[in-house]
Order: structure tokens, then C-alpha cells, then sequence
């Protein structure tokens, strides 16, 4: 057996370990010199930045443990860059569409990186961009792609008001009944909850008017049964002194004297104008009572109403009553 040189391998070994240190060295300053490249493109092209801090981040992973700290670093700076472009799209550019996939890929690298709140003002920017194009949508009356700008605000913050509110319009606007009392009854119930009391009377007076005009119109065309279907709707909104106006007049025409009558008093009662503004419930509550054989309460009510345009209606029942 030959005798083993341990001092020729202890030299070896020596040779290897500085070779080595001297390689790792050698990486590590190209990591350092990867990352102050980025920060230097950073100050002027922010495009080239992004690319580079991501060459930068290959590097140090090709490196391993002695980057570590370049690679956190880089990794840091990153989706901020990211952000960056995003709005400068959105807000520079007023590229909405770029902006959006822009915003994307800033919420992706965010939560590769685990940085929260890049990607929380990421979501900002798409709220933003959604709404830029919703609007472009509606001025150019194309409603359902504005009507998906608006779902898409709401898939991202299902408590975006204005998204909630806009769709109610555009339902409104579009005459869809049924989506429109979903959309405002959401925007409600959201403003309730906040305890904005000025907005969901703001809102309510709109979906009000919005069913009380509907019924009667409904009532015009003499579709009696939808007529009080719509104007009932409008009373889960608040009570309206119209809304019983055209309840009391309806009620009337199908013989219902009883509900007639309980809404034309429920009209009066909301009614602090002249009494020529009277005259019109005065007038829906004598024709109640005549038809419940309330003779002497009807010719009372028919005299309240002789006023403006319920005169000579008005004289013209009182003279079949035979009122004193």
C-alpha cells in the first residue's frame, strides 16, 4: 500500500476552497452589478427596469445563499415597478384597456413577491380603468358591454357603490324593471348599512318615481292588475301621495271602494297644498263613497273637489247624488 501524501492533499484541498470562494465572488459581484444597473435604468426607463430587475433576480438565484440580499432587494423593488407602468397607462397614457392587464400582472407578481399592499392599489387601478370604460360604454349607448365594466368592479369590491349605482341607472334607463329594483335595492341596502341616510332617501325617490310613473302609465293604458303591481313597488320606497292617487283611482275603476277610499284619504293626508291640489282626491273619495251608498260623505268630498279641472265632473256627480 502506498503511503499517502497528506500534505500534497491538504494543499489541494486549500487550492479548491480558494478557487471556489473566489468563484462565488465572482457570481455574487455580478448580482451586485445586475441590481445597480436596474436602479440606474429605474431613473429613466421604466420598461427596461422591470426587465432588468428580473435578470437580476435570475441571477441571484443562480447564485444562491450569497445573493440572498440582492435577490430580497430586487425582489422588493420589483412589483412597485410593476404599479408604476399600471397607472402610468391608466393615468398618462389614458390607455384604460393597457392599464387594465397592466394592473393584472402587477396583482400576479405582488403575490409571487407576497407584497399586499402593491397589489391592493393594483386592484384601485382596474376599479378605475373598469369605470373609464363602463363610461366610454354608456356615451356610446352600447349598455350590456357597460353593464359587464360595472360586474367586473363588483367581482373585485362587491361594496363599490358608484358600480352598484350606475347599473341601476343604466337598468332605469334601458326600462328593465326587474333588474333595475335588484340593482337599487343592492345600492339600498349597502347605503342603509352605512347609515347614509341622505343618499338611500336620494336613492329611494328615484326607484319612487321610477314605479310610480311606471303604474301610471300602466293605469293610462287601463292594464289595472300590473298598474297596481308597479305602484305598489313604489310604496316599498316610501309613501307618495301620487302613488295613493293612482291606487285610489284604479280601486275605483274596479269597483274596490274600501281600498279606494283608504288611499285617497292616505293621498290627503300627504297633501299640505291649496285646495285646488285636494281636489283630486276629494274627488277619487266621493266616487268611493257613492259606491258604498255613502251618499251625504260623497256629495261632502265631491264639493271639496270643485276645483280646477275636477269642477265640472265634480258638479255633475253632485247633481246625480242630488247633493243639497
Amino acid at each position: 500500500m502506498n503511503k499517502i501524501d497528506t500534505g500534497k492533499i491538504a494543499g489541494l484541498i486549500a487550492i479548491t476552497v480558494w478557487m471556489s470562494s473566489g468563484l462565488l465572488a465572482q457570481e455574487k459581484n455580478d448580482a451586485i452589478k445586475a441590481f445597480n444597473a436596474s436602479i440606474e435604468l429605474m431613473k429613466t426607463n421604466n420598461d427596461s427596469a422591470i426587465l432588468s430587475f428580473e435578470e437580476c433576480i435570475k441571477i441571484c438565484e443562480q447564485v444562491g445563499d450569497s445573493a440572498f440580499e440582492i435577490q430580497l432587494k430586487a425582489e422588493q423593488v420589483l412589483p412597485g415597478l410593476y404599479l408604476q407602468k399600471a397607472s402610468n397607462l391608466l393615468t398618462v397614457d389614458k390607455k384604460s384597456e393597457e392599464a387594465l392587464a397592466a394592473a393584472k400582472k402587477t396583482i400576479k407578481v405582488a403575490e409571487k413577491y407576497d407584497n399586499p399592499k402593491v397589489a391592493d392599489n393594483a386592484r384601485r387601478i382596474m376599479i378605475q380603468a373598469y369605470s373609464n370604460m363602463a363610461s366610454a360604454f354608456v356615451e356610446k349607448k352600447e349598455n350590456e358591454k357597460a353593464i359587464q365594466a360595472y360586474d367586473s368592479i363588483l367581482m373585485i369590491n362587491p361594496d363599490h357603490l358608484n358600480a352598484l349605482y350606475n347599473k341601476a341607472l343604466i337598468y332605469r334607463g334601458t326600462d328593465n324593471g326587474l333588474k333595475f329594483e335588484e340593482a337599487i335595492d343592492l345600492y339600498i341596502g349597502k347605503l342603509k348599512t352605512m347609515g347614509d341616510t341622505v343618499k338611500t332617501e336620494q336613492a329611494s325617490k328615484i326607484a319612487r318615481d321610477y314605479f310610480r310613473i311606471a303604474g301610471s302609465k300602466a293605469n293610462q293604458a287601463n292594464k289595472l292588475a300590473d298598474a297596481i303591481t308597479l305602484l305598489n313597488k313604489a310604496s316599498k320606497y316610501g309613501e307618495d301621495k301620487s302613488v295613493y292617487y293612482q291606487l285610489a283611482n284604479i280601486y275605483n275603476k274596479q269597483k274596490k271602494y274600501s281600498l279606494a277610499a283608504e288611499n285617497a284619504k292616505k293621498g290627503l293626508d300627504l297633501e299640505t297644498g291649496s285646495a285646488e291640489d285636494k281636489a283630486k282626491f276629494y274627488y277619487e273619495l266621493g266616487s268611493a263613497q257613492a259606491g258604498k251608498g255613502e251618499t251625504g260623505n260623497a256629495c261632502a268630498s265631491f264639493k271639496n273637489s270643485m276645483f280646477g279641472p275636477f269642477l265640472e265632473a265634480s258638479k255633475a256627480q253632485r247633481t246625480n247624488l242630488k247633493c243639497q
